[in-house]
């Protein structure tokens, strides 16, 4: 794969959005907004999107692959904790698009939010698991029964919980969940308040390589590796917003492909970025990035699956279709942007 580069001149750069904004796409969310008109180069030059993010997210990828630069638009940032809080704070307009794993979207649906899922990736699930401290009796998940688990509710560590549980043949009735964001959770483990901790990379990472941390188990055979780029319905429906957004999943994509070619560049650009210690930003990245995916019927049937584990387990009051929350309009720039 070739390095992504970013556009040279404005013109360059109105020439793609204008590509962008003209191409059509149907909404696949039911009921959600239908695709606005396109807009001019300079109605867009006035549109400021407003980006959630999350701690080496978006902001650091763009720019260690050099995909900040000749913008034809403007970017407003908000760091979140974690996904489920960049939901809430979509839904209700407060941002315009963001990041987050596979779970999110589900809890997001779940309370009717108005929020659709516009692009995918996968990554390795290497960096999806259960810790526990390095002087723990814990050895398999069946030692878990009656165990206090640290997780961030309704992210992608609390699918993984119930994943790795239901391989086990247990469900989270077997367990004590504490609800913890990652920097509390951090604390709670290294403090053995809790006995384990359902975490993703770079907090694995970090946990294993500064605390001692082993891990009982990983996503590999359980979890699906998905991430999302959400968008707010009220962007959605926006012209100039729309169009932004569509350029913006596009240069994620790219991001995307050049940190899984450029792993050490980026795990050292991650480091600078966020202030993790070097090594943990490399092992992180070594671990494998997320790459685009198509957002098609596999990764819905896979997101399907993980919502009805959820609303079988009671976490969820009934059924998400899942499906409904996902809209297509920018498959056919994504594509490309694939290669």
């Amino acid at each position: 794969m070739r390095l992504p580069r970013t556009l040279a001149a404005f013109g360059a750069t109105a020439a793609l959005v204008l590509s962008l904004t003209a191409c059509g796409g149907a909404t696949g969310s039911s009921g959600g907004p239908s695709v606005p008109p396109p807009v001019s180069p300079a109605d867009l030059a006035k549109v400021t999107l407003k980006v959630g993010d999350q701690k080496g997210g978006s902001q650091a990828l763009l720019k260690a692959a050099g995909l900040l630069d000749g913008l034809p638009y403007h970017l407003e940032w908000s760091t979140f904790t974690s996904g489920p809080p960049l939901l809430e704070a979509a839904s209700g307009g407060a941002i315009d698009v963001g990041a987050v794993g596979n779970t999110p979207p589900i809890f997001a649906a779940a309370a009717n939010a108005r929020i659709a899922v516009v692009s995918s990736a996968q990554g390795d699930v290497r960096g999806d698991a259960l810790l526990v401290p390095p002087d723990s009796p814990l050895r398999t998940i069946a030692d878990l029964k009656g165990k206090t688990i640290g997780v961030a509710k309704g992210s992608s560590a609390h699918g993984q919980i119930l994943l790795n549980l239901r391989k086990a043949g247990m469900s989270t009735k077997d367990v004590q969940l504490s609800f913890l964001q990652p920097a509390d959770a951090y604390g709670a483990f290294t403090q053995h308040r809790i006995d384990a901790w359902a975490v993703w990379d770079p907090y694995t990472s970090q946990a294993v390589l500064e605390a001692g941390a082993r891990v009982l188990a990983d996503g590999t055979g359980t979890a699906n590796g998905y991430s999302f780029e959400v968008a707010g319905h009220d962007a959605l429906a926006d012209p100039g917003k729309n169009a932004a957004i569509r350029d913006f999943v596009v240069r994620i994509a790219k991001a995307q492909r050049w940190s899984d070619t450029h792993r050490d560049q980026w795990g050292q650009a991650w480091a600078a970025d966020t202030g993790l210690a070097p090594g943990v930003a490399l092992a992180a990245a070594r671990n494998g990035p997320d790459v685009p995916v198509a957002l098609d019927d596999r990764v819905i049937a896979s997101e399907q699956e993980l919502a009805d584990a959820f609303t079988g387990e009671k976490v969820l009051p009934g059924k998400v279709e899942f499906a409904r929350f996902v809209d297509t309009r920018y498959a056919a720039d994504l594509a490309a942007a694939r290669g």
